[in-house]
């Protein structure tokens, strides 16, 4: 082999080493921490740059939302969304409880864009909190965790009470931010039993926090239960955590 292809090639592989070992290692990893455990460690912190424009949505895409209405979604109750609208983004009105999509999904690749309060107001859990749950059972954690430190598997783009994010690479409070999913729903055989676990790729303002990881089940806040049988499609939710998160540009893929 030529040389001047052979020590490029080195330094290739041993960059996808450097960097592959460690996503494979999370699984494992999650054994060592009970969850929520605020021993456990934070990961590094990266500027992922400023906001940009709305992310335009691809010809095939499934828009849930376009900065004008709630058609496209509901309550928990199926009664109409009581959010707010506004200036092309939707808020979160304190007590009128999460909204999800009429349509229902599995697996898909997800964009949404979502800001924290401008006014910073409280600390931990208690800032901008807010969640994305794929199939309404499977939540990426949004909160304000620029400059704000709470447990690690519950930090921004967190899968909540599992993986921590690989870096924090959350903008300052009330900038746009955005989340970029890739979700693969768990499959079950006819009597219930799980055949394979869902996993999901998370990108955070365009930096990758979650590569292809395997979810224990479904998300909560005091345990980790295991998987329970559900249909191969569910609506998509967003939550209403009490705190006046924003979003904007939403839209879906099935794949």
């Amino acid at each position: 082999m030529n040389k001047t292809f052979m020590i490029p090639a080195i330094f290739a592989a041993v960059a996808f080493l450097a960097a592959f070992a460690p996503v494979q290692d999370r699984k494992a990893d999650l054994q060592k921490w009970a969850i929520h455990d605020e021993t456990r460690p934070m990961p590094p912190v990266v500027d992922p740059g400023p906001a940009g424009p709305p992310v335009p949505a691809p010809s095939d895409a499934v828009v849930l939302f376009d900065g004008r209405d709630l058609s496209k979604w509901v309550t928990g109750k199926g009664e109409p969304a009581k959010w707010k609208v506004e200036n092309g983004y939707m808020e979160v009105v304190k007590g009128t409880g999460s909204i999800r999509t009429k349509e229902r999904f599995g697996d898909c690749q997800l964009h949404v864009e979502w800001a924290s309060p401008g006014v910073v107001v409280e600390a931990g859990q208690g800032r901008g909190n807010s969640g994305v749950f794929l199939m309404d059972t499977y939540e990426v954690q949004i909160l304000d965790c620029y400059d704000n430190r709470t447990y690690a598997d519950g930090m921004t783009a967190a899968i909540y009470g599992q993986y921590p994010p690989l870096v924090n690479a959350c903008r300052k409070p009330g900038e746009w931010q955005a989340y970029d999913i890739v979700f693969h729903a768990p499959r079950f055989d006819p009597e219930g039993k799980l055949l394979q676990p869902a996993r999901m790729t998370v990108f955070h303002n365009g930096c990758l926090v979650h590569d292809d990881v395997e979810l224990t089940g479904p998300t909560a806040h005091k345990v980790r239960p295991p998987y329970e049988a559900h249909p191969e499609t569910l609506p998509l939710s967003l939550q209403d955590h009490g705190h006046p998160v924003r979003f904007r540009n939403i839209w879906i893929r099935g794949l």
